[in-house]
């Protein structure tokens, strides 16, 4: 059974925040042989990611669309995101290239995309779920205040930056 916790809870988190999403879109689903390298391509990547405490990431979530994947992640800085994406040693540069050589053969068989967000603030909150999200990757604190509106909680954030 899933812990859940009945009270309001927010996410525990001081200093820069990057939300990154990456995704896939399968286009051709019955081209298995190449979407399926794509999507296997980034357990490796998270993982390496996951086991390094130095990498940045603070965590991750995957979801499932109707176009295909795509992975939530919550980045401490956007100096180390790009600095793994540009790591030569790293697992993403061998992965990224053999992409390439697929989309080239096959084109418009597969997508990939990704976005950066800076967040200046944030505001999250949490009632009767698991530990997830924002607050997974970063720690999980009661919302204090039981009248706190969200806008008034992230109004506060804001101010206090």
């Amino acid at each position: 059974m899933v812990r859940t916790d009945g009270g309001r809870m927010t996410h525990d988190h001081e200093g820069e925040l990057v939300v990154f999403l990456i995704g896939m879109t399968i286009n051709r689903w019955w081209r298995v042989d190449q979407w399926l390298p794509t999507l296997l391509a980034m357990g490796p990547m998270l993982r390496e990611l996951a086991t390094d405490p130095d990498s940045g990431l603070l965590g991750f979530r995957g979801l499932l669309g109707a176009g295909g994947p795509t992975v939530v992640q919550y980045w401490s800085s956007v100096d180390k995101l790009y600095a793994y994406a540009s790591d030569r040693t790293a697992t993403h540069r061998p992965a990224w290239a053999a992409f390439n050589r697929r989309a080239r053969k096959a084109p418009g068989v597969v997508g990939v995309w990704h976005e950066t967000y800076r967040v200046a603030q944030a505001e999250s909150v949490y009632v009767g779920t698991p530990e997830m999200g924002l607050a997974r990757a970063t720690g999980r604190v009661p919302v204090t205040g039981r009248t706190d509106a969200a806008r008034q909680r992230l109004e506060a954030g804001r101010r206090s930056a």
